[in-house]
């Protein structure tokens, strides 16, 4: 894993900053692995913010987002640290992020945050 994923993260201009408008973003694929036991866990994270004069562009997200696959990580901090990481790159006038994992033992897990400007 790089040594600071939220590099990876780049963005563009956005074309109508005096527009409220929502992107949402979903990611099916996400992985990382459980800190305690070292098995994989799976998810799908959706985003979706209301731009001010950034947006992201789309591989280096999936870049980033992989840069979590070998990651022994809990759910709750991959979720905080990933908004963490876009808002610091975007500057949206609002974001949230659902992160809902696969059951784990008849569990599943779904962590929610959000971010107001």
């Amino acid at each position: 894993m790089s040594e600071n994923p939220a590099s990876l993260l780049e963005t563009f201009d956005n074309q109508f900053p005096q527009r409220d408008y929502v992107i949402e973003i979903i990611c099916p694929e996400f992985t990382s692995v459980c800190p305690k036991t070292g098995q994989p866990d799976f998810g799908t994270l959706t985003f979706t913010y209301t731009p001010d004069q950034k947006c992201v562009e789309l591989k280096s997200l999936k870049m980033y987002l992989q840069s979590f696959r070998n990651q022994g990580i809990f759910y709750e901090n991959i979720t905080n640290s990933i908004l963490n990481d876009l808002v610091a790159a975007l500057e949206p006038r609002r974001m949230k992020l659902v992160a809902s994992f696969t059951p784990r033992g008849g569990i599943s897990t779904n962590v929610t945050v959000v971010h107001e400007k």
